[in-house]
């Protein structure tokens, strides 16, 4: 059974602004149209917070929120990762700083079905996922978007480093000026109607210009960390949480060679992740690391660095911005993950929702689980799920 098969099977299962602020107004405007009503997603730290206040000197009417993703008791405050306690009362200290209301919407119900169980599948079908960009798909631009409905608003408002621009007919994605803050890597699945209601105020600004204005407005946030974790596993021990959420006690297994040479027991697969080197616990003659996770058979096939390249890449759950996407072959520079310098390759789709990426350079790890994310220059144009 390939690693898709265990995959699919399981989910079947007009204000005053200052220098900085006056050139990130631009991006409150679609067209002609200036947004009246907007509610702001607020997760404590200072881009949302200095979102929210470009928003509303921008003329609008806001209305500020948090959501509640996990109970209090999984939340711990001085977690550096989003939506703790702590997060939730500087999201409220900036909403009043602002002067826009502020609510606490509970979607942990909805943030348990659509990512945390998301994120279990993946590890136990040896995957590594970006939690990040299904809760952004299912949470931020769906189940928040249909809130903003009920509220009267018509645009979401977020502290992403990214850019709308509406051309040629048609919304499109982009970059972030500031390349060393562009998130526009998780957002590749937004579609044109989400576009069409979201406004990214940062899109234009360096990190350090959202913090000089944050301090220039009294924000106790302005010099607040970014958060590092996975907001549902502050302590970054994915195993055990996935062995605590789950109940079940995580299967060991064998290392292997290319061969398929035992080299040694693994504590199991949710532990590893492609290209680890750190935490085997093998002695061996030269370094080896992960090449690959096989669920079906709970092995680990162990490889020194060379072997980690690759020219290709297989995906699935393709997904484009364009109401035109491709209709064959075309090239455009691929990441492969948040971190990674995209580079040129040719993609290939199957007319089945999947796709062949070849790279004109071998990449090293190649993740499944992971996205990539296809850009022509600094415009998104999709996207789709690394199985292979």
């Amino acid at each position: 059974m390939k690693v898709i098969d265990v995959y699919e099977g399981y989910f079947a299962s007009e204000g005053v602004f200052s220098g900085v602020a006056r050139r990130s107004a631009q991006g409150l405007t679609m067209g002609n149209e200036k947004t009246k009503k907007a509610l702001i997603a607020m997760s404590g730290g200072v881009d949302s917070s200095v979102a929210a206040l470009l928003t509303k000197e921008a003329g609008c009417d806001c209305i500020g929120c948090m959501m509640k993703l996990r109970e209090s008791e999984e939340t711990p405050s001085g977690a550096r990762s989003c939506c703790t306690l702590d997060d939730a009362e500087d999201a409220r200290a900036a909403a009043a700083r602002i002067g826009i209301p502020f609510y606490v919407f509970n979607f942990t119900k909805e943030f348990e079905d659509k990512v945390v169980r998301h994120f279990i599948g993946c590890y136990l079908c040896g995957m590594t996922p970006n939690p990040c960009i299904e809760c952004n798909k299912h949470l931020k631009f769906d189940l928040l978007f249909e809130r903003a409905l009920a509220l009267g608003c018509d645009r979401i408002v977020t502290g992403h480093y990214a850019r709308v621009v509406f051309e040629n007919g048609e919304y499109t994605l982009k970059k972030a000026t500031d390349d060393k803050k562009d998130q526009s890597y998780v957002l590749y699945r937004l579609t044109q109607e989400q576009l069409a209601h979201v406004l990214f105020p940062l899109g234009k600004m360096t990190k350090e210009e959202t913090r000089r204005i944050a301090e220039e407005h009294g924000f106790v946030n302005a010099r607040k960390p970014d958060s590092q974790d996975i907001c549902f596993v502050p302590d970054g021990k994915y195993a055990e949480f996935i062995r605590e959420h789950t109940g079940k006690e995580i299967e060991k297994g064998n290392f292997i060679d290319g061969q398929g040479n035992v080299l040694g027991r693994h504590k199991g697969i949710v532990y590893y992740t492609v290209g680890q080197h750190k935490g085997l616990g093998l002695v061996t003659d030269v370094p080896l690391y992960v090449k690959a996770i096989l669920p079906e058979t709970n092995e680990i096939v162990l490889a020194e660095n060379e072997d980690l390249f690759t020219s290709s890449a297989r995906l699935h759950d393709l997904h484009f911005i364009s109401p035109n996407p491709p209709a064959g072959p075309f090239e455009a520079d691929v990441k492969i993950r948040y971190r990674h310098k995209a580079q040129r390759a040719a993609v290939t789709p199957d007319g089945n929702g999947g796709a062949e990426v070849r790279f004109s350079e071998p990449q090293r790890a190649v993740t499944p689980g992971q996205a990539a994310v296809f850009y022509d220059g600094d415009t998104v144009l999709g996207g789709g799920v690394i199985i292979a």
